[in-house]
């Protein structure tokens, strides 16, 4: 009698590596990851991140030789690195988010309006777009703080109108091109309304494209945060960020370097992550390549 032999349904196939090469699940990973630490901050801190312990100040981590209790050891108030860490994590990832979904939606939003209008609604939106995009947003951002002062509601505020433009550029010039394609002519035709055309019809065909400007402008939001919270404008104490630590930590980078590396590093792997996984959508979502 021959013996039946059951093959796996799945296999790690040359092609399986093309579709999802290793480097990208690595930084799904790592971004996973990040996300976990941002939403169970509470839970997995070994510590308050406020508490502190002066009988141990600057103490290094303890696979350096440093106390067992403090895994990435203490800053200059003996407060745990690994603690802070966490809840840095969250305060960075949900400013960066917010703020990428509220300049995401602006943006979207007046290119939308830009296109529909035209005439002097259209020059006078493209040309704050050439405003925005010619002057550097971090001296924006200083003028703006420095102005008004600081709070989380106008940080997180001034974090969302950076990188509007982006959307605004964008979403006009897909829409003027989507509007002359068959099914929008065919549907306009039929008497639809303009909000039912661009909300049905052209804007989920553009949906992927913004989903990439999404993931593209998200590490430029997280180092925008970090920036202006290392030069002590953004947020503000007793809340931390991945920004504040780093900048609590460049006085002490001699003897206590991890106060500023470990921190550092995280910022450094969460946009490149998000950086890489960006750059794949953008090639698997064109559709000029997705036979290749």
């Amino acid at each position: 009698m021959a013996e039946i032999t059951h093959e796996p349904r799945f296999r790690i196939t040359p092609r399986v590596w093309a579709k999802y090469p290793p480097l990208v699940l690595v930084c799904f990973l790592f971004i996973a990851a990040v996300l976990f630490v941002a939403i169970f901050a509470d839970f997995l801190a070994p510590k308050l991140y406020t508490t502190q312990d002066l009988l141990n100040r600057l103490k290094p981590p303890s696979w350096l030789g440093g106390p067992e209790q403090y895994l990435l050891g203490t800053d200059e108030l003996g407060r745990d690195i690994l603690s802070r860490l966490f809840f840095a994590i969250r305060v960075s990832v949900f400013v960066a988010i917010l703020g990428t979904i509220i300049g995401a939606v602006i943006g979207t939003f007046l290119g939308f309006l830009a296109a529909h209008s035209r005439g002097w609604i259209e020059e006078g939106i493209m040309m704050m777009v050439d405003v925005q995009a010619s002057v550097p947003f971090l001296i924006i951002a200083l003028a703006v703080l420095a102005f008004f002062g600081n709070s989380l509601t106008l940080f997180i505020i001034i974090m969302g109108i950076n990188g509007w433009e982006a959307y605004a550029r964008l979403t006009r010039g897909m829409v003027l091109s989507a509007t002359t394609h068959g099914y929008a002519v065919a549907v306009r035709s039929l008497g639809a309304r303009p909000l039912r055309i661009y909300g049905r019809h052209i804007l989920p065909n553009i949906a992927s494209a913004l989903i990439v400007q999404f993931t593209l402008n998200f590490p430029s939001t997280i180092l925008l945060e970090t920036s202006l919270s290392f030069l002590g404008l953004g947020i503000q104490p007793p809340l931390t960020s991945l920004g504040q630590m780093l900048g609590a930590g460049r006085d002490h980078l001699i003897l206590a370097w991890w106060i500023s590396v470990i921190p550092g590093l995280t910022i450094f792997f969460t946009t490149l992550s998000i950086s890489i996984v960006g750059d794949w959508l953008r090639d698997r979502l064109d559709p000029t390549l997705r036979g290749r």
